[in-house]
């Protein structure tokens, strides 16, 4: 569980000072899937910075699963955000000198994983996003889908119980970006985690559970689809 209470965040002061967030608050359930959309200079990207920790809110705070993130010092949330977050870019951020294998066994070392179970969580995540054949290659090599999807398996293979993904789709044409959003959706299922995708793309905005649109630093609409539980609950 997600909760977001009060939530402001101001660049600058007095005569200089920008808000770009402004008084926002939601609740995201484990598992769900979230969409956070608004024009460019909406907020968006702070949102998602600020509910990773990424970021720090001039008032209000962000609590995961009962912990306060801006009680925490830096050394705890970054352990924190290792242990129960993954980041997806735009720019994929894979290092292009090293292997597949090597990008993907970064959050394992971080996170200080055992040397003995992390060969089988890297092969597994990598099988996860169709590149086991390409474990030994250099991710220079790969293509703009490939390189996405290396960024994917790197994500996931510290099984997550947050992904977010900001812009994931914006570098690949329509037809790779639309397997990647199928893989997104597909991993979500699988490891049961919370993904949390900042767009401007309304259609993919749709596929998720809830829709939290910014406007201004604020939240315009905020749209939570009913589950097939309360759909069948509504009939009866």
């Amino acid at each position: 569980m997600i909760e977001v209470a009060n939530i402001t965040k101001t660049y600058g002061k007095k005569d200089s000072a920008f808000t770009a967030l402004d008084d926002i608050s939601l609740s995201i359930k484990d598992g769900a899937t979230v969409a956070i959309i608004g024009k460019s200079g909406s907020g968006k990207s702070t949102l998602m910075h600020i509910m990773s920790g990424l970021d720090t809110p001039s008032d209000g705070h962000v609590t995961v699963d009962g912990t306060v993130l801006q009680q925490m010092k830096p050394k705890q949330i970054d352990a924190f955000r290792a242990e129960q977050m993954s980041f997806i870019f735009q720019a994929f951020f894979v290092e292009g000198n090293q292997t597949c294998y090597q990008n993907v066994m970064l959050p394992l070392e971080i996170a200080e994983v055992r040397g003995r179970d992390r060969k089988q969580r890297v092969m597994d995540a990598l099988a996860a996003v169709d590149l086991s054949e390409k474990a030994n290659s250099r991710a220079r090599n790969l293509s703009g889908g490939q390189k996405q999807r290396l960024a994917i398996a790197r994500a996931i293979v510290n099984r997550p119980k947050l992904i977010f993904a900001d812009e994931p789709t914006g570098n690949l044409d329509s037809a790779t970006g639309d397997k990647i959003i199928d893989l997104l959706f597909s991993i979500n299922k699988t490891l049961g985690s919370t993904l949390v995708i900042v767009t401007h793309d309304d259609e993919l905005a749709a596929r998720c559970k809830i829709q939290v649109r910014l406007k201004d630093g604020k939240i315009d609409s905020l749209v939570t689809k009913p589950t097939r539980k309360t759909v069948a609950r509504a009939k009866k």
